[in-house]
């Protein structure tokens, strides 16, 4: 994979199309990989209309779902069961129905505390890739999704917090979130996000509109600084486009 590089800027009309392109995106990362195809999910409320497109008739018969596995990139340290839980609005929205029990790669909330779940998880994604340490020629994951929060987090990476500056652990434990819901979190930190062939970010909606700015101006932000080794997508709708900035690519 090359260096990263400067994210692409993508922008189209509205959430509809924002969740068609991605999942048009999504595809293509899947037909050009004819062997096991890894895809890191998202939480948040960005991801969902993607989510429920890739369950739809006329995605779901075009994934090759036995050659998929699913992994995600954060989750609220809360139950599986619970609301709030970000693997289970995807498993519920498309991957129950559809991926095979073994391809769904939840992380682990059940463990005594937050830094056990994310060792747990680290040994999953090591097992799976076959060595402990990353090689910047051999991608972890085909794609990987990512969102952007008001404050410029992205997964659960906050800005000023430790876990942004990991190198050496693939997943760590984050005590206390910056935003709502203020429960702990389990991350995986940013080398570990960027062993991937492209980092898709999703953001749509006027309420994104000040954090956008902020990272188009280059600020030192989580959502910055996450870049793919492969190919960085920002892939934004034109109500979270500053005034100014109009659509096109």
């Amino acid at each position: 994979m090359a260096v990263a590089g400067e994210p692409n800027l993508i922008v189209v009309a509205d959430t509809e199309a924002l969740a068609q392109a991605a999942a048009e995106r999504v595809m293509a990362r899947m037909s050009a990989n004819p062997g096991r195809i890894a895809i890191c999910l998202t939480g948040g409320s960005s991801p969902k209309k993607l989510y429920q497109l890739l369950g739809s008739d006329a995605y779901r018969e075009k994934i090759p779902w036995e050659r998929m596995h699913w992994f995600i990139g954060d989750e609220r340290f809360v139950a599986e069961s619970d609301p709030l839980n970000n693997m289970a609005v995807a498993r519920a929205t498309f991957l129950d129905r559809n991926a095979p029990s073994g391809h769904i790669h939840p992380i682990p909330t059940t463990t005594d505390n937050p830094d056990a779940g994310a060792e747990a998880y680290a040994r999953e994604l090591q097992a799976f890739y076959g060595s402990e340490q990353l090689d910047p020629f051999r991608p972890l994951f085909d794609l990987v999704l990512m969102g952007a929060g008001p404050d410029g987090h992205t997964a659960s990476l906050f800005p000023g917090y430790p876990a942004i500056e990991e190198t050496a652990r693939w997943v760590v434990g984050v005590p206390k979130a910056n935003v709502a819901p203020f429960v702990p979190r389990i991350s995986l930190t940013l080398p570990v996000l960027a062993s991937c062939c492209e980092m898709l970010f999703e953001i749509s909606g006027h309420d994104k509109q000040p954090i956008l700015t902020r990272m188009l101006n280059g600020e030192t932000l989580p959502a910055t600084r996450a870049r793919s080794n492969g190919e960085t997508v920002w892939l934004v709708d034109q109500a979270a486009l500053p005034e100014g900035i109009r659509g096109g690519r």
